[in-house]
């Protein structure tokens, strides 16, 4: 086998060049808490366990001791060199091994000759934080192996080993039932995902008819959840569909075929509920939109009225301090005490004084009465 771009010979072997992909890898900084690389490391038999081999090597050479054996190992954030090492023991491609260390691949479906590498996108929902974290699973699946590895909690894989080591009859079947299996625990875990998801978009409704200024934040990370979650969902039914497909040609029985199935139909019954999520988001942040433009439109008009308002009272004290003001200047005249001012003297100054105001004060309440500002 050609020796794998970028990969170093061993743990204690020169520093390897990154290979140029390399940089994209988000786990690249990333400082988990220490695990063992091989989690599980099995050799089955017509359905049933019969070695645990203590390296990678061994379970490749138990693989040729013992005919129509199945050897299904697990890894979690395995080192690249192990990756190397594994893909020299068990004729691993190239592409598959480079795409396993990048990691932040799409779920897909790919064969290489005998050897089928398949991504998935494993979910759950963070109750505490209201977040859906995701974690990213590599299958290698031959014809006598299974090679899982983990780059995150999610899924649980040991719970997948137990039920199948608990059915003898389905593990008998091969690689393609263990992929179904995992298959079906990752499909199986989007449920809880879709149920929290939901309660989330209850809860944001009861926030936009609530009024509550917050909501439109919420609504727009929640959006990115619910793309995230489509981008992995999406493929997988286009993924179980192919192995339907290929079914005959790689020796798939009916039996397992209707489990296929039926996990397709899970995946599809998720798929269009993610795709609901989504439009009800969209549908959301426009409704919310349009509340609160309604609001501010309320609230003008609100201050518009109070402003007509006030310019009418502004209006009515103008109106009254202009009637005022007529007999307040005669009397200021007449109250300068002068002795040479007309009609000082005069028998009738003081009526006519007095009427003079009293007419000048009913002209004015009569032009201001008619044009409505009294």
């Amino acid at each position: 086998m050609a020796r794998l771009k970028g990969f170093g010979r061993g743990n204690g072997g020169a520093a390897r060049e990154a290979a140029p992909e390399y940089s994209m890898d988000p786990r690249a900084g990333e400082q988990a808490p220490y695990q063992p690389t091989v989690i599980d490391n099995a050799i089955y038999q017509d359905g049933k366990r019969v070695d645990d081999p203590s390296s990678l090597a061994d379970a490749f050479e138990r693989l040729k001791e013992l005919p129509d054996s199945l050897a299904w190992i697990g890894l979690y954030r395995p080192k690249d060199w192990e990756l190397a090492k594994l893909a020299e023991e068990f004729q691993l491609h190239p592409l598959a091994i480079e795409d396993a260390i990048v990691g932040s691949q799409r779920p897909k479906a790919d064969r290489y000759g005998d050897m089928l590498f398949v991504v998935l996108r494993a979910a759950r929902y963070l109750d505490d934080v209201e977040e859906v974290a995701f974690g990213e699973l590599h299958v290698f699946v031959g014809s006598n192996f299974v090679i899982t590895v983990r780059h995150a909690e999610a899924p649980d894989l040991q719970a997948v080993r137990k039920r199948m080591e608990s059915d003898p009859d389905l593990l008998r079947q091969g690689p393609q039932a263990v992929l179904y299996a995992i298959l079906d625990a990752v499909v199986d875990g989007y449920a809880p995902v879709v149920a929290g998801l939901q309660k989330d978009i209850e809860e944001i409704e009861a926030q936009v008819f609530g009024g509550d200024p917050s909501v439109s934040r919420r609504v727009y990370e929640l959006s990115g959840e619910v793309i995230e979650f489509q981008r992995a969902t999406t493929p997988l039914v286009r993924m179980i569909d192919g192995f339907i497909a290929g079914a005959a040609k790689y020796g798939v029985n009916d039996e397992l075929q209707s489990y296929l199935r039926d996990v397709a139909d899970h995946a599809i019954t998720v798929m269009e509920r993610v795709a609901s999520f989504r439009q009800m988001l969209q549908d959301i942040l426009l409704v919310n939109s349009t509340l609160v433009t309604q609001a501010q439109n309320e609230e003008i008009a609100r201050m518009t009225q109070a402003s007509i308002q006030q310019g009418e009272e502004v209006k009515k004290i103008s109106a009254w301090a202009a009637i005022l003001f007529a007999p307040t200047l005669v009397g200021t005249i007449y109250g300068m005490n002068f002795d040479f001012m007309p009609e000082t003297h005069w028998v009738l100054g003081y009526p006519f004084a007095m009427l003079l105001m009293g007419v000048v004060c009913l002209v004015l309440y009569t032009v201001f009465k008619r044009r409505d500002w009294l």
